[in-house]
């Protein structure tokens, strides 16, 4: 069973949903702790303070914000919790609006809200529903540790998830990151959708989408253990300067389709890159009928206008 991290209520209008917070994802990652290599004695981090230049443990120390060196204004734990602000003990839900009106990367953290009892299972199922069938996403304002933050709120199966979202002013501006302008033709961008339409799948349910990197290091702590000699590093896949383009695409896609079994032209899929003709060039590339040519070499064409150009000539009147 998850740890509760935080209980409060969801405020939305007049209705109050008695919740409690608990994660919605785990840490599966390997950690390490520091030793000190020539005798594997462990190395921790002690909290001294400074003036008395001896170490303190947990129950001594306390918050403080710095005003100055010589004065520090102390902030317990107590005066935090009961800040005078409405979201210190609810998730104020202040309005609804699109999922793909949000910017992803505004949204961090997730956390599964639990109903705290069976008093709250009916407003929570109401608001559950309401927001599944609206197709719309909740936006919150809470505060946890110290700090008010903004939330999304949505619906994942019969839960409701809050995400912990950054203000406007936390996402820093990209233009000075952008690469100079250049242009990327019509063909290119059909490549590439191509390729994207390739790679696309129904879910992220596979081999490609475990993680491979906990694996491989636990194989190194266990080849270590049993004093084997450890696994052997794949070859490095060779990065070099792409200089066409198109040629990058096309072979990527066979090796899209390749890694799923499908068999196909590439080529076929990626186009040349051959600018689109506009209506009116079409127009005036109308196909002419293919020209006949009898056994002399001659097209039927120009065997008809030379019998009509004799018969025209017999039939002029002779002069007197």
């Amino acid at each position: 069973m998850p740890r509760t991290i935080w209980s409060g209520a969801i405020s939305f209008g007049l209705v109050t949903v008695p919740i409690n917070v608990v994660s919605a994802t785990e840490d599966h990652s390997i950690h390490f702790h520091q030793y000190h290599l020539e005798d594997m004695g462990r190395i921790r981090t002690r909290k001294v303070c400074e003036i008395e230049d001896r170490e303190v443990g947990q129950a001594e120390i306390g918050k403080g914000y710095e005003l100055t060196k010589t004065q520090v204004i102390p902030i317990s734990d107590e005066e935090l919790r009961d800040l005078p602000l409405p979201t210190a003990k609810a998730i104020e839900i202040e309005a609804f609006v699109p999922l793909e009106s949000v910017d992803p990367i505004r949204i961090a953290e997730g956390y599964y809200l639990q109903p705290a009892g069976q008093v709250a299972a009916k407003p929570y199922k109401l608001l559950r529903q309401a927001l599944e069938r609206s197709s719309k996403v909740a936006v919150a304002k809470y505060a946890w540790s110290g700090r008010e933050r903004l939330g999304l709120l949505r619906v994942r199966g019969d839960a409701i998830v809050l995400h912990a979202m950054r203000w406007p002013d936390e996402i820093r501006d990209p233009t000075e990151l952008l690469p100079p302008p250049v242009e990327v033709s019509e063909g290119e961008i059909e490549g590439a959708l191509a390729l994207m339409e390739s790679m696309t799948r129904e879910d992220l349910q596979g081999e490609e989408f475990r993680d491979a990197y906990t694996e491989a290091v636990a194989k190194i702590i266990e080849s270590k253990r049993e004093d084997r000699p450890l696994p052997e590093a794949p070859e490095p896949k060779e990065q070099g300067q792409v200089l066409d383009l198109m040629a990058a695409l096309q072979e990527s896609v066979r090796k899209a389709q390749a890694s799923r079994g499908e068999t196909g032209d590439a080529s076929a899929d990626v186009h040349d890159l051959e600018p689109k003709k506009t209506p009116a060039a079409k127009k005036s590339t109308k196909k002419t009928p293919a020209k006949t040519t009898t056994a002399t070499g001659e097209s039927k064409k120009t065997t008809a206008a030379r019998k009509t150009a004799k018969k025209t000539a017999a039939r002029r009147p002779r002069s007197a």
